[in-house]
């Protein structure tokens, strides 16, 4: 499980920390309250905000850093189960991680599709980069309505395969590993009390989170528990992401072997890069559109987000803000925390 806090190395700020996080600097976009450029009921009517910050952090414009190559080493010695990820920034794509062994739990700017529910028409990542780099608002081309990157919004609904696949997953977890995340952004956050109770979890952070609290504990959420005299399987190993995974490399004895493969998928990189743009390496645009590769799916029913852990995984759990958070005029919208592309650390 893993959220902004591994993709911050790579220069993509998280949501949540203060100065630096992205609702900190939304200034210069005349926001009502920071998270409206998230919300789709704001979008729908406003739509430039969203896609002037997407210039700004458009995915293909960063590397994968050690902790998507370390998920990457675990797949590659047929160690990992599944990677669900709240972001966005599809990196994970691009340290090599097999589509189907991946969970964009807050959907991905790896498609968009119309927002006209009589369309629906889909387009590819280079399509939507085309036009967000030309500042154009990108219209359908079949029906002009106002086509979305397919990344989950406030008050939308989570892709149909974060349900599907989490029914069997987590009851055969034998341990559960836990990045650069807040636990924060529900129904995300509720997945580490779905494992066995015996299965391990190790949180790999800059501070401690998803501990218990009495509310979740009363809904059958017990949380994690680092320093109760009852705690006996949860560990926090507390520092940036990266530091954490090469610590746990070594110990595994692989630290050369990730520090490998990260020289040597970063040097593809910037030689791929380097081509396209006549021989100055440059960061990656990552727009190659592998269609064939993703069983991407377009935002199902099954569920909507909710920010704070105040419900569970109900198959009609419908997302609310955090309450500690400006309202605004919509009250009930999901939050995805684009931990989606970099949720708090």
């Amino acid at each position: 499980m893993v959220g902004a806090g591994i993709s911050t190395s790579a220069g993509i700020p998280d949501f949540r920390s203060p100065g630096t996080g992205l609702y900190s600097n939304l200034q210069s976009y005349n926001l009502p309250y920071p998270e409206a450029i998230f919300e789709i009921g704001f979008f729908k009517k406003h739509p430039e905000p969203f896609f002037a910050l997407a210039r700004e952090l458009y995915p293909g414009q960063f590397k994968p850093t050690v902790c998507h190559y370390f998920m990457r080493l675990l797949q590659d010695k047929g160690l990992l189960l599944r990677c669900y990820t709240q972001n966005i920034d599809t990196l994970e794509r691009v340290a090599g991680l097999d589509p189907e062994l991946l969970v964009e739990a807050h959907g991905t700017f790896f498609t968009s599709h119309c927002l006209r529910a009589s369309c629906r028409q889909s387009y590819s990542l280079a399509w939507m980069r085309e036009r967000i780099f030309s500042s154009l608002v990108p219209k359908c081309e079949k029906c002009q309505g106002l086509v979305k990157p397919d990344i989950v919004f406030f008050g939308e609904n989570l892709p149909s395969r974060f349900f599907a696949l989490l029914e069997s997953d987590f009851g055969k977890v034998d341990l559960l590993l836990i990045m650069g995340t807040s636990l924060q952004v529900q129904p995300f956050a509720s997945l580490i009390s779905r494992v066995p109770t015996n299965t391990p979890r190790l949180l790999i952070n800059k501070e401690k989170t998803g501990q218990s609290d009495p509310l979740m504990s009363l809904m059958g959420f017990g949380g994690m528990d680092f320093d109760s005299d009852k705690a006996y399987r949860d560990v926090a190993w507390l520092g940036d992401c990266d530091s954490g995974c090469l610590a746990l490399a070594e110990l595994l004895g692989w630290k050369e072997e990730l520090e490998e493969l990260v020289r040597r998928e970063h040097a593809a990189i910037d030689a791929k890069a380097g081509d396209r743009d006549g021989g100055t390496p440059q960061k990656p645009w990552g727009d190659e559109d592998k269609d064939g590769g993703s069983p991407k799916k377009s935002l199902g029913d099954e569920g909507k987000a909710q920010s704070e852990p105040k419900k569970g995984l109900g198959s009609k759990a419908k997302a609310e803000k955090d309450p500690k958070k400006p309202q605004g005029g919509d009250k009930d919208k999901a939050e995805n925390d684009p931990e989606k592309s970099r949720g708090g650390q």
